[in-house]
């Protein structure tokens, strides 16, 4: 007779249980391509990452450098710094931004995965925690293969700035303008520095169809593929194509902010990023 009564609570236990362990990234046919756990110290793994290096864009302040970026106890750390770097590139009276600093009074990160790692359409997820200080410039964003930007196609999955979290996705507009889907929100809507404090899931599904962003199943943004073909004259999609992927915590420049008050270093934390698609 005992066993009559136990039956429903044994049934409702395995229940639980089968349902603590679906992954809920693979709903829908996905099956796991790709991932990077950080589980390694040291320095990133060479066959997904490269770095770019030195001044890159947006006139920010960092001197990007691999030094910045390691692996520890499971997680990626991009930390930022207020050092200071002489600029070897540096020309004096030039009018170009990466060339008239003799000094970078800050140094950074960024990965990139160009080159090594590229995808074509699935779900891409990261698990990170990000910080909001003034000046911080964290993101988590794709770029097509082929193309010159803003032709080249760019989804920002993950981007922050000035108390605001952005989901992107950018091609090329009119009069060989960027053109922009953009949406935010305010950090402080979502809890502010609690909420920074704690990691947090940014997910893109993409397929031929549309984009969509995500940050803990919240959506951010969508958008059918079809309004975002190159206004070139050829009618190309920049998002039929792969897209890599790059990991970087920028400080100011022309989007970041002021950070002259901020104490550094600040860190940009990644613990993995993973990659899904349907058997074609």
């Amino acid at each position: 007779m005992i066993y009559k009564y136990l039956l429903p609570f044994m049934v409702l236990a395995t229940l639980k249980t089968t349902a603590q362990t679906v992954n809920p990234d693979t709903a829908g046919g996905y099956k796991l391509v790709w991932a990077d756990e950080f589980n390694q110290n040291g320095a990133p793994d060479s066959n997904n990452w490269s770095y770019e290096r030195g001044f890159e864009r947006n006139e920010e302040h960092q001197w990007y450098q691999p030094d910045n970026a390691w692996c520890d106890n499971g997680l990626l750390i991009i930390e930022a710094r207020r050092e200071t770097k002489d600029n070897p590139n540096y020309e004096a009276g030039s009018s170009e931004w990466r060339r008239n600093r003799p000094k970078a009074y800050y140094t950074s990160s960024s990965l990139k995965s160009r080159g090594k790692q590229s995808w074509q359409y699935g779900r891409f997820v990261m698990r990170g925690k990000i910080d909001i200080s003034n000046g911080m410039w964290p993101a988590w964003w794709t770029l097509g293969i082929k193309g010159r930007w803003p032709a080249t196609g760019e989804i920002d999955i993950m981007e922050f700035y000035r108390k605001k979290l952005l989901a992107n996705m950018v091609h090329l507009g009119a009069d060989q303008k960027d053109e922009w889907f953009s949406k935010t929100r305010n950090i402080d809507s979502l809890g502010g520095q609690k909420w920074a404090s704690q990691f947090h899931i940014w997910r893109m599904d993409w397929d031929e169809k549309a984009i969509a962003l995500y940050v803990d199943d919240m959506l951010m943004v969508k958008v059918e593929t079809e309004k975002l073909v190159n206004k070139d004259g050829l009618g190309t999609n920049p998002f039929k194509q792969p897209h890599y992927m790059l990991l970087n915590l920028a400080i100011g420049g022309q989007q970041g902010g002021d950070p002259s008050k901020t104490q550094f270093p600040k860190r940009f934390e990644v613990d993995y990023v993973r990659v899904y698609q349907k058997n074609q």
